[in-house]
């Protein structure tokens, strides 16, 4: 399941997930927030808590995952995966040498650390 997290600054999309994530949940989660965001501002800045394991995710939301990163390749700017789970830290680490924007993992423990740090912004606004 997906969920919003509110409370964070109007650049930035924050999801919570949980339990099982299936395409109909990035359908209806993420995927419109993203498009909205980057329509907006002209760049992404992702906040992803991740109370599951990879595994919980559905072929169908991987998928989608997939199509929305695609999408908005180049609006990325930054994206902070919180997790307890050690290679989704490292794999976020890692991505950096794949996309244009910045990407890091961070321990759940260190959630407001990973809020400050994917708050900030480098792009303009689109007009």
């Amino acid at each position: 399941m997906l969920r919003i997290i509110n409370n964070l600054p109007q650049h930035v999309v924050g999801i919570h997930a949980s339990g099982e994530v299936t395409k109909t949940d990035l359908d209806k989660v993420v995927i419109p927030r993203l498009d909205d965001l980057a329509k907006k501002q002209g760049e992404i800045n992702y906040l992803l808590v991740l109370e599951t394991g990879v595994q919980n995710f559905t072929a169908g939301a991987w998928y989608e995952d997939i199509k929305a990163g695609l999408k908005h390749f180049t609006d990325w700017n930054r994206i902070a995966i919180v997790s307890d789970q050690k290679g989704v830290e490292w794999f976020t680490d890692a991505v950096n040498f794949a996309i244009p924007g910045k990407s890091k993992g961070f321990p759940l423990t260190e959630l407001d650390k990973a809020v400050k740090w994917v708050s900030k912004v480098n792009k303009q606004p689109a007009d």
